[in-house]
């Protein structure tokens, strides 16, 4: 590939004068096309944008919401149409002498994933002194053939954003896909012996006072059992229904090396689950298209809380993410019961009105019990591997349960599973892909 027509992804994040010092420095060397991918506020945006103009062949797409690195970096990966080699920097990245590019790719071959500088992390992330395990080609100054970046996990919202990419390819035995450059290790360091490029850590971290990934959600309101369980060890989960973030902020708390998607088609909602997922799409899931299941395509966990009775057609959708899973990759589910003895309460008195908080909830199109429950996923192809009933205490419950019981009796059906069946609030269903 010509070194010329290499194109350069840089992720900022308020920061005006780190890009503009990057494009001019650049432009001193190379013509090559930059992409800036930009989370700054709003109105730094404008400042941003009105420098990335200034200087040719540079195109800056404004997200208005901090997008963060290396969900930034995902988004160019998948989103621009990008081919053969691809060279990403830092926004404060300097370019001091030319050659850089050039050098790069001296040391790339097509099967590699990337040159770059490589530090030793351990399975967190961490580069403490003690540790060292993991191969970590650091995201400042890389280049990477891009189809083979695509066949391994991308970049994640993490100190270091490559992690997950790196844990996978040592695991794999694959390290050797990765091409240490003394000079890009030696170029992050002290001002002396410079090669091409002076990296002196003054963005985000710097900048901000650090990542930002730990902002409170709007609320504490979560579902604890269906957290419960989410699998510890899934790399790429999907949520529908995210809400405010406060799920994804709570697993993230236990297992931030993960890659995590949100859904969410109120705006307001959106916007604040954003600072707790790596991506969050505002749409509704039964409109969703098919740039968005490329984006979710070979996850390992999809997470429903609540979501499936206020679709339109569960059971379509239920085989439609079935398509989407990894092999063996799983769904958690909770749904609400609604031959919770309550509802049979209401139903034998002619009371159907929707209700918050209640069995039969406001955005609710279809109600399920235990039953029908089992007979949607199976239908969908999957089977069910684990989950619980949640039963609540509950006042008034025990004067109701001789009724359902003498209700079943007159039916023809087992007066024991009856009243077991209606003591559920909800159920928590862990599936797997058959």
């Amino acid at each position: 590939m010509s070194t010329a027509h290499i194109p350069v992804i840089t992720v900022s994040y308020n920061s005006p004068d780190l890009i503009e010092r990057l494009l001019r420095t650049f432009r001193q060397f190379y013509a090559n096309k930059v992409y800036v991918i930009d989370g700054s506020n709003p109105d730094i945006a404008l400042q941003i944008k009105a420098i990335a103009v200034s200087f040719p062949n540079v195109e800056f797409i404004a997200f208005g919401y901090n997008i963060h690195h290396g969900p930034g970096m995902s988004w160019a990966i998948q989103n621009l149409g990008l081919e053969g080699q691809v060279l990403f920097l830092d926004s404060d990245v300097e370019i001091v002498n030319g050659g850089m590019i050039e050098s790069l790719q001296s040391g790339l071959t097509p099967e590699m994933w990337g040159a770059g500088g490589i530090q030793q992390v351990n399975e967190q992330g961490y580069d403490r002194p003690e540790d060292g395990a993991v191969a970590y080609l650091h995201p400042a100054c890389m280049l990477v053939n891009i189809d083979v970046v695509r066949q391994w996990p991308l970049p994640i919202k993490h100190g270091a954003p490559l992690v997950q990419t790196m844990l996978a390819l040592h695991q794999a035995g694959k390290a050797h896909l990765l091409k240490h450059m003394d000079w890009v290790k030696d170029d992050f360091g002290p001002e002396t012996g410079r090669h091409y490029i002076r990296h002196t850590w003054q963005g985000t971290v710097i900048r901000t006072g650090g990542y930002h990934y730990d902002l409170p959600a709007a609320d504490s309101t979560l579902d604890q059992h269906l957290l419960a369980f989410v699998p510890a060890d899934a790399q790429k989960l999907v949520e529908v229904g995210c809400h405010n973030g406060v799920f994804a902020k709570a697993y993230r708390a236990a297992h931030p090396i993960c890659n995590y998607t949100g859904v969410e088609a109120d705006p307001v909602q959106a916007n604040l689950a954003r600072p707790h997922c790596d991506y969050v799409f505002n749409l509704d899931i039964e409109q969703a298209d098919e740039k968005f299941y490329a984006h979710v395509a070979g996850a390992d966990c999809w997470i429903l809380g609540d979501v499936l009775s206020s679709l339109r057609d569960p059971w379509a959708m239920l085989a439609r993410i079935r398509r989407q899973l990894k092999p063996g990759g799983t769904v958690v589910a909770s749904l609400r019961n609604f031959q919770h003895w309550s509802m049979q309460a209401r139903l034998a008195v002619g009371d159907l009105r929707y209700q918050p908080g209640t069995v039969l909830d406001l955005p609710d199109v279809r109600v399920f019990t235990r039953g029908t429950i089992l007979d949607m996923f199976q239908q969908a192809g999957f089977r069910i591997a684990g989950g619980t009933p949640v039963i609540r205490e509950e006042a008034g419950r025990e004067a109701f349960l001789p009724a359902l019981r003498a209700l079943a009796e007159a039916s023809g059906s087992d007066p024991d599973t009856a009243v077991q069946d209606a003591l559920p609030w909800q159920y928590i269903i862990l599936a797997q892909a058959a």
